[in-house]
C-alpha cells in the first residue's frame, strides 16, 4: 500500500490527535470527525479515507494493513435506551488486513476479523469472522475467502 503524502502541518495535527497511536506509513484523509481520539490505536500501513467518524470512547483498535473507505462510522459508544445521559462503551477491533467498504457503520463491541471484507453500506451489528465477506443491513456473512490466497507477513 503506498503512503499518501501529507503536509507537515497535517502530520502535526494527526500527531496532536493520536499521539504515538498512529502506525508507520498510515494515512487518514481529511475531514475526520469523532471523539476521544486518545482511545484510538492505528497500526502500520492503514489507510482511512475521507469523512470518517470515529466515536472512540469505548476504544478503537485498527491493526496493520487495514483499508477503510470513505464515509465510514466506527461507533464504540452508544446511549442507554432508558437513561440517555448514560454512555455505554464497548471496544471495536478491526483485525489485520481487513477492508471496510464505503459508508459502513460498525457498532460498539464489534470485531471485524483478519482479512475480512465488509461491503459498502453495511451496518455491522455482529462480529465478522476472519476471511469472511459480510454485506447488508444488518451485515451478514455471504462468503468466506480462501485463506491460502493471502500472503502472510
Amino acid at each position: 500500500m503506498s503512503s499518501v503524502r501529507r503536509s507537515r502541518e497535517y502530520n502535526s495535527l494527526l500527531k496532536e490527535l493520536l499521539g504515538d497511536n498512529l502506525g508507520e506509513n498510515s494515512s487518514i484523509i481529511a475531514p475526520i470527525a469523532g471523539a476521544a481520539f486518545d482511545h484510538i490505536k492505528i497500526g502500520n500501513n492503514v489507510f482511512i479515507n475521507s469523512n470518517s467518524l470515529l466515536m472512540a470512547r469505548g476504544g478503537i483498535t485498527i491493526e496493520d494493513n487495514v483499508m477503510i473507505a470513505a464515509n465510514v462510522q466506527l461507533l464504540s459508544n452508544n446511549h442507554d435506551e432508558y437513561d440517555r445521559q448514560i454512555l455505554i462503551c464497548k471496544p471495536i477491533l478491526i483485525k489485520k488486513g481487513a477492508w471496510i467498504g464505503a459508508g459502513v457503520s460498525i457498532l460498539p463491541g464489534i470485531t471485524v476479523g483478519q482479512y475480512a471484507i465488509v461491503g459498502a453500506g453495511a451496518i455491522v451489528t455482529k462480529d465478522v469472522p476472519d476471511y469472511a465477506v459480510a454485506v447488508g443491513t444488518p451485515a451478514r456473512v455471504v462468503k468466506t475467502l480462501d485463506k491460502k490466497k493471502f500472503k502472510e507477513d
